[in-house]
């Protein structure tokens, strides 16, 4: 990982400059850890802070549609400081889904920041969204205005696992 462009993202100024951050990292090596800490300094600092996982984000537009609170719940989501979308593109999006996460992207863009987190790399993002013309704008408005946090490493949790444990107490006897 890069420790400057960590350090330039932790002195918070992209907030300010209402830039964004794209973490791309492999599954278990910490990007919620990352992107959880980074929400606690922009709170530190008097920053409102969202965080929500794509999954729920999708969950929560739908739903809004059903009950009939969707200005309000979008609302939600355009005014913090700094939203923080975790695990997005853990599965490609229907066309509504993308059409919410466009419509998302324009409301806060040059407004306020986000920070994405991703299993995949930002180049991959394009495919998951159901209409190209949607995806490349909505990323051409993330990825020109953005720090790309890539972290390359094995999963932690396979470091904790009690199978893996046993292996380590056995070689140290």
């Amino acid at each position: 990982m890069d420790r400057r462009l960590l350090d330039a993202v932790f002195s918070l100024d992209f907030l300010n400059r209402h830039e964004h951050v794209l973490s791309s990292v492999p599954v278990g090596v910490g990007k919620s850890f990352l992107s959880q800490a980074l929400g606690y300094a922009a709170v530190r600092s008097g920053h409102s802070v969202r965080f929500i996982r794509a999954d729920a984000f999708f969950i929560n537009m739908a739903q809004s549609r059903v009950d009939h609170t969707l200005e309000k719940t979008f609302r939600t989501f355009i005014s913090p400081d700094l939203l923080i979308m975790d695990d997005f593109g853990l599965q490609k999006l229907t066309a509504q889904q993308s059409t919410d996460l466009y419509e998302l992207i324009i409301a806060r863009h040059r407004q306020s920041s986000f920070a994405f987190t991703s299993n995949r790399s930002v180049e991959e993002w394009l495919g998951l969204f159901d209409d190209p013309i949607l995806g490349n704008s909505a990323l051409d408005r993330l990825a020109n205005a953005s720090y790309q946090i890539v972290i390359e490493g094995s999963s932690y949790r396979e470091k904790l696992s009690p199978h893996r444990r046993k292996e380590v107490l056995t070689a140290v006897k």
